[in-house]
């Protein structure tokens, strides 16, 4: 059996991941041609709840946080992490559930948001390694998102974009770095974010905008320059993040509006042409399309 397509989806909680998975699989519906596909989406958060999609499997069958928590008088982290252990230590679960699918089709992994789980402690890079061993690896892509609400806020944006790059590097799969929730702000602000690239620049006009003193030091008070010069000090450490984002130059942003057909398409688009998903796929006819547009597949084989 071939190796379906695989999104691994990530980010920090609350940056929109179950929206995403839902809205991608609705998207895929409306597809047209070659490109017309159904997206499975299976849960691997296994403190999650109230999913908008349509499962395909879920590690909660498995093990839950609420039953460790319950059974084990853990707290919600230690409770997560003894989950994702579990999972490691019972890979052969998740191996028989992705051998369920052909390689034709188009599987979303919907992963918990606790970065410590991709970079403290690897756990997610052990299940990805597992999942490569299992010949997934040219077919699998992280999607990391990050929500347009949260980053607009200078020192916020470095913080995510150092967040992405971590689960980057710890993961080393093809990625790409999303704003969700675009539809949220205006398009002036997502501009603002998309424009961006230099850190270290960025960072510098907003220090520049939040000195203590007036432009010239000496002009200052005794007690202002003193301030000043305490507050830089504390900007050093920043100051060598920023620098790490400019050295590396690999973090940049895709939006996404949910609301906006195109904006989806264009994500897809992205992600699909990252893991060359279709190219080997059967090329299926105008008449194939509208008998399984209205639902009448058997047909094809009348």
């Amino acid at each position: 059996m071939g190796r379906c397509a695989i999104q691994i989806v990530m980010g920090p909680a609350g940056s929109g991941k179950s929206t995403y998975c839902q809205a991608m699989q609705q998207h895929a519906d409306s597809l047209t041609g070659p490109r017309r596909r159904t997206i499975h989406v299976a849960n691997l958060d296994p403190a999650a709840d109230n999913f908008g999609y349509q499962l395909a499997f879920d590690i909660r069958d498995l093990i839950s946080v609420e039953e460790v928590m319950d059974e084990l008088s853990l707290g919600p982290n230690g409770g997560l992490v003894y989950c994702m252990e579990y999972l490691l230590n019972n890979l052969d679960w998740l191996h028989d559930r992705l051998d369920e699918f052909g390689d034709d089709e188009y599987l979303i992994l919907d992963c918990p948001g606790q970065l410590e789980l991709y970079t403290h402690i690897p756990l997610m890079r052990s299940v990805i390694d597992s999942m490569r061993l299992w010949g997934f690896e040219s077919s699998m892509a992280g999607v990391f998102l990050l929500d347009t609400t949260f980053v607009c806020d200078t020192s916020k944006f470095i913080s995510g974009s150092l967040l992405s790059l971590s689960a980057m590097i710890a993961l080393e799969l093809p990625h790409i770095n999303v704003l969700s929730k675009c539809d949220l702000i205006s398009a002036e602000d997502v501009d603002n974010i998309l424009e961006v690239t230099s850190a270290s620049d960025v960072w510098s006009r907003e220090q520049h905008k939040n000195s203590l003193l007036p432009s010239n030091f000496e002009d200052g008070t005794a007690e202002q320059r003193r301030l000043e010069k305490r507050r830089r000090s504390r900007q050093r450490l920043t100051d060598a993040i920023c620098q790490l984002l400019d050295d590396y130059t690999m973090v940049s942003f895709c939006p996404l509006n949910i609301q906006d057909e195109d904006s989806m398409d264009n994500l897809l688009a992205m992600v699909d042409n990252m893991i060359q998903y279709g190219e080997d796929l059967d090329v299926k006819g105008a008449e194939h399309d509208d008998l399984v547009g209205a639902g009448l597949e058997g047909l094809l084989d009348s």
